[in-house]
C-alpha cells in the first residue's frame, strides 16, 4: 500500500492519497490510517468496517483521506457503495484543458473525453455566457473538492463558476484599464483572457508577468511594429495540441519541441509567428496574477524580450538591442521573442 502526502488546505489537518492495491485487506488498511494519523484506534475501524460490510468492497487506486474525515466519511472514500467518494484535486496557472483531463481522469472523477467534450459543448459554454467555441482559459486553476463518477458537464460548470468568481473582482479593481483595452485595441473579456494565457506561459518569474504583458500590448498598439506579430512559442504548440489535423508539421509534434517547420506552418490558426493579433482563443488557463497583468501592464518601451536563464527574461526596446541580447543569452539554443 503506497501513501502519497499531500499539503492540506487552510482549516484541515493531514491529508494523504493512499493508493490501494487489489484484495487489500481491513486490518492492513486500517493500520497503515493509524500510521498516518488518519485514525486513531484501527481495531475500532475495522470492526466498524466489517460491521458495514465495507471489507469486500475496497476501492483499488488512489484515494485522499484525512485526519478530519468521520469514519463513515472515511469509508465513503475507500469503499464502493457508501456514498460518493470526493477527491481533492489541485489545477495548476497554465494547464490547458487537455493537462486537466488527464488529471481529472487519473483521479477518477470524470473521464478525459467526458471532460474534453463538456469543455466545447455549446450548450454548456452558452450557460456561461462565454462567446468562444471552447471554455479553454475559464476552467479557473485552483484546488478543487470534487466527487468520483461525476458528469463531467459538473467538474466543467465549478471550475467556470469559479472563473467568473475570482475575476469579477479583478475587473473591478482595473476597470480602468479594462476600458483602456476596449478602447484602444477593442479588447473583450475573451480577448483579455486570451493575452493573459499567453503571459501564463511565458512568464516563469511572477514579476515579470505585467512586463512581459506590456511587451505584447505595446506590439498591438504600436503603429510601427509591423507586422503585429506576438512570436509566442506556446501558442504555436498549443495549435498542435488542440488541431493535430491541420498540417504535416503539427502532426509530427512530440508534445514537447517546437520545430521550425511549425513555426513557418500557415495552416496553424495558433501559429503568432506567421498571423498577426492575437490567436483564436486562450491557450491555457491563467491564474489571476496574469489576468491581472494584462489589466495592469507595466508601462515601458519595450518591444522584445529573450530568455537570459533562472527563468528571467532580457527585454529590449529595438530590434539592434534585442539582437545583442539574443546573442548574449541564446547560446544555448532559446527562442528570442
Amino acid at each position: 500500500m503506497v501513501v502519497y502526502p499531500t499539503s492540506a488546505p487552510p482549516g484541515r489537518g493531514r491529508e494523504v492519497v493512499l493508493d490501494l492495491p487489489q484484495h487489500a485487506s481491513v486490518g492492513a488498511l486500517s493500520r497503515e490510517l493509524a500510521r498516518e494519523g488518519i485514525v486513531d484506534r484501527p481495531w475500532a475501524f475495522a470492526a466498524y468496517m466489517r460491521v458495514l460490510g465495507a471489507g469486500s468492497r475496497l476501492r483499488t487506486g488512489p484515494v485522499t483521506v484525512s485526519d478530519r474525515m468521520t469514519p463513515h466519511e472515511l469509508v465513503q472514500q475507500i469503499a464502493v457503495g457508501f456514498g460518493r467518494a470526493r477527491v481533492r484535486v489541485t489545477i495548476p496557472e497554465g494547464w490547458s484543458r487537455f493537462d486537466i483531463a488527464r488529471r481529472l481522469a487519473d483521479r477518477g472523477v470524470c473521464t478525459s473525453d467526458a471532460f474534453l467534450a463538456a469543455t466545447v459543448d455549446p450548450a454548456v459554454i452558452a450557460s456561461h455566457g462565454v462567446e468562444a467555441t471552447s471554455l479553454e482559459g475559464y476552467l479557473f486553476p485552483d484546488t478543487y473538492e470534487l466527487g468520483q463518477d461525476v458528469p463531467a458537464h459538473e467538474v466543467v460548470d465549478a471550475m467556470v463558476r469559479n472563473f467568473h468568481r475570482r475575476t469579477e473582482p479583478l475587473l473591478e479593481e482595473n476597470r480602468d484599464g479594462s476600458t483602456a483595452l476596449s478602447r484602444d485595441l477593442g479588447f473583450t473579456m475573451h480577448e483579455v483572457v486570451t493575452l493573459a494565457s499567453i503571459v501564463e506561459k511565458e512568464a516563469a518569474v511572477r514579476d515579470e508577468r505585467p512586463v512581459i504583458a506590456g511587451v505584447f500590448l505595446n506590439r498591438l498598439r504600436s503603429p510601427t511594429f509591423r507586422p503585429q506579430r506576438l512570436q509566442a512559442d506556446p501558442t504555436v504548440s498549443y495549435g498542435c495540441l488542440a488541431s493535430p489535423e491541420v498540417s504535416d508539421a503539427c502532426r509530427a509534434f512530440d508534445g514537447r519541441d517546437i520545430t521550425r517547420a511549425m513555426l513557418s506552418d500557415r495552416a496553424n490558426p495558433y501559429n503568432t509567428y506567421r498571423r498577426e493579433g492575437l490567436p483564436p482563443g486562450p491557450i491555457a488557463n491563467p491564474g489571476a496574477e496574469s489576468i491581472r497583468a494584462v489589466l495592469a501592464p507595466a508601462v515601458h518601451d519595450y518591444l522584445y524580450f529573450v530568455a537570459r536563464g533562472g527563468g528571467r527574461h532580457a527585454f529590449s526596446a529595438t530590434l539592434d538591442q534585442h539582437n545583442g541580447a539574443v546573442r548574449r543569452h541564446v547560446l544555448g539554443g532559446e527562442q528570442g521573442q
